[in-house]
């Protein structure tokens, strides 16, 4: 079956692309979309952000988004996409490279980046804006139906677990990155049932962000539990106070973590 964006971009599941040995493995949701906004025949604003298309690469930046809108046509008389607001495109990939990356001297090409969920999904916001302003026009445009899946209840199932783990034994990484308390939740309590949220491992400036080692099947990992992307770059709804740890954990955990555990003496 074919999953189809408002106005007719078919969903594309986002994966690591260069599958090969990688220090750091990161474990994150689901993956984004891009958004365009809608524009009526008068230029007025219809939807802010609505989601067009599957994102070009895992954890996007946001980059060539004017391109990738001005290539879905609309109806004339229904006016016009242009880009989103920089912000509303790629926030995730910029915060993971500037705030869990660098800090520890590495980009992506020593990188295997991986969600539990492997392509975009609609929440609320979305699925509403579709309902009120995309499908009454369905028939009069002969518009495709809108299809793409909600957010699930079940992040992750057996054989996606049994795909990530797979993904992790090709990575070999030196660190396990898992942003926030789903894929702790969905993936790591599946082993270790003790821990099911980011909380478990502890929330003051001592404890957020130490590195855990962990038996999976057989071979040991250390695992770096940190907060989503959300909280650390305040995107959105956050908590003021794991954005601070997380920027504690910068400043102070990050580097003693990229020497000891990467080996890697001076950051990028």
């Amino acid at each position: 079956m074919n999953y189809v964006f408002p106005f007719g971009q078919e969903l594309k599941e986002v994966v690591q692309v260069e599958q090969e040995q990688k220090d750091i493995f990161v474990l994150g949701v689901y993956a984004s979309a891009v958004h365009a906004k809608w524009l009526d025949f008068n230029n007025r604003v219809v939807v802010q952000a609505l989601a067009v298309a599957s994102e070009p690469y895992i954890f996007w930046h946001g980059g060539m988004a004017d391109n990738i809108v001005a290539d879905i046509k609309i109806p004339k008389e229904l006016g016009k996409l242009v880009a989103a607001n920089s912000n509303l495109n790629g926030p995730s990939g910029k915060a993971l490279d500037q705030m869990y990356l660098n800090p520890l001297g590495c980009d992506r090409s020593n990188s295997w980046l991986c969600d539990l969920v492997p392509h975009s999904c609609l929440n609320s916001n979305q699925f509403k804006a579709i309902q009120r302003h995309y499908n009454p026009l369905i028939k009069e445009y002969n518009l495709p139906l809108v299809n793409i899946p909600s957010v699930p209840k079940e992040l992750a199932n057996e054989r996606r677990r049994q795909e990530i783990m797979l993904e992790i034994t090709a990575a070999k990484p030196k660190l396990i990155i898992l942003l926030g308390d789903e894929p702790i939740r969905w993936f790591l309590a599946n082993y270790l049932k003790q821990y099911k949220r980011l909380e478990h491992f502890g929330y003051t400036n001592d404890l957020y962000g130490r590195v855990h080692r962990f038996v999976l099947e057989g071979t040991e990992y250390n695992f770096l539990p940190l907060v989503h992307p959300r909280q650390a770059a305040g995107l959105g709804n956050h908590s003021k106070t794991l954005r601070e740890f997380h920027n504690n954990w910068i400043q102070r955990v990050a580097p003693l973590i990229r020497t000891q555990y990467l080996g890697i003496l001076n950051p990028l």
